[in-house]
């Protein structure tokens, strides 16, 4: 890695905080990912992280062409950039059934697909479909460890998808799997867990085909499995993070060939007494849900974080006298995610300069639909 690698030129227009995104380092990111999977037919890419036209497209040049997403925006985002196949990974409630139902009819040239986890579900998106004279393709979210969503993979799960398969309104896709409570920082002890966790969806796959029932295709993991998911044979991953990555999946496995692309501008706006330094980088420019320190800085050595509000990073610095107020510094945050959404654009850098502004498309719940 390059010394400085992150440092901007002319940045006496750049507000702070800002999002700088290396352009160069997310195109490591997914020629990285294309790599590990053999290929871009074994991907379907998680947009929650970036939800960004420009970045998308960067995937689909390099033979990306399925992706996954957690809202109707980010779904619509992916139609409007005619990705050809779109995976909802948000069960449908309430008024999101409607809006998927319209996704499809203003969509017809993409082929959507959601997730379900009961057969209450399921039974009110069939008649939804049946009203539109819709066919809707479904997989079935299982539970396999995280106890978020999903249906355990045991016989229950079996009966759901036998239900969908037999639903003259409903086509069935597959199971979806997501392993994000995974993280052990040792590769071999999280291989060892994601192996165990995967085993219930193996088994859960030859109880179908016992049935006779169509064979189910298999979507599996986040970015913390992604390298054991993506060798897998007949098993699509989906890793989001791994586009921009973070200092907190970096920090915990330092073995993965990805590069932080993201990058927090940010300047001191106060030192109010010695030793203690002031930012602008409050809970409204990066994830607080994170224990400190939120953001690894890239700048700024000896510097422990001690609060944060709304507006403000307060940091203790062991140099009383070498920092000033108004010095810039950049900082890599913990959990990108949640961060990229309180942005409303990105700035790109190209060879130490701000070349564009990628807009956050997908930031609100709503684009037109």
């Amino acid at each position: 890695m390059e010394q400085n690698w992150y440092t901007v030129n002319n940045t006496e227009e750049i507000i702070s905080p800002s999002l700088l995104v290396f352009k160069d380092r997310v195109v490591h990111n997914i020629k990285t990912m294309v790599r590990m999977a053999n290929g871009p037919d074994n991907l379907r890419p998680h947009i929650k992280t970036h939800k960004t036209a420009e970045i998308i497209q960067l995937q689909m040049d390099h033979g990306i062409h399925k992706f996954k997403c957690a809202t109707i925006a980010e779904a619509e985002l992916l139609a409007i950039c005619k990705a050809p196949d779109v995976l909802l990974a948000m069960q449908p409630v309430g008024a999101n059934m409607k809006r998927f139902i319209s996704l499809i009819h203003t969509f017809s040239d993409v082929r959507f697909s959601a997730l379900v986890d009961n057969m209450e579900t399921a039974d009110l998106l069939g008649g939804l479909a049946a009203k539109n004279n819709l066919k809707i393709h479904l997989y079935i979210d299982l539970n396999v460890g995280m106890n978020r969503t999903g249906i355990a993979p045991n016989n229950e799960a079996l009966l759901l998808y036998k239900y969908i398969t037999e639903h003259p309104s409903l086509e069935i896709e597959g199971l979806h799997a997501y392993d994000g409570h995974l993280r052990s920082p040792n590769p071999e002890t999280r291989k060892k867990d994601c192996d165990e966790a995967f085993d219930k969806v193996l088994k859960l796959q030859h109880r179908i085909a016992q049935e006779n029932l169509p064979t189910p295709k298999i979507i599996a993991g986040g970015s913390p499995t992604f390298p054991y998911h993506c060798k897998r044979k007949n098993i699509i991953a989906s890793p989001g993070t791994t586009l921009l990555w973070d200092a907190g999946y970096g920090n915990l496995f330092p073995e993965m060939d990805f590069l932080p692309a993201a990058v927090l501008f940010t300047r001191i706006i106060s030192k109010p007494k010695a030793g203690i330094l002031c930012f602008d980088l409050g809970h409204k420019s990066i994830a607080p849900e994170m224990p400190f320190p939120r953001v690894d800085f890239l700048s700024l050595e000896h510097g422990k974080q001690l609060s944060q509000s709304e507006e403000h990073l307060v940091v203790e610095y062991d140099d009383l006298k070498a920092e000033k107020v108004g010095t810039e510094h950049y900082a890599i945050p913990k959990h990108i995610c949640p961060t990229v959404a309180k942005y409303d654009h990105l700035s790109v850098v190209e060879n130490g300069n701000i070349t564009a502004h990628w807009k956050v498309a997908a930031r609100n719940n709503k684009i037109t639909i």
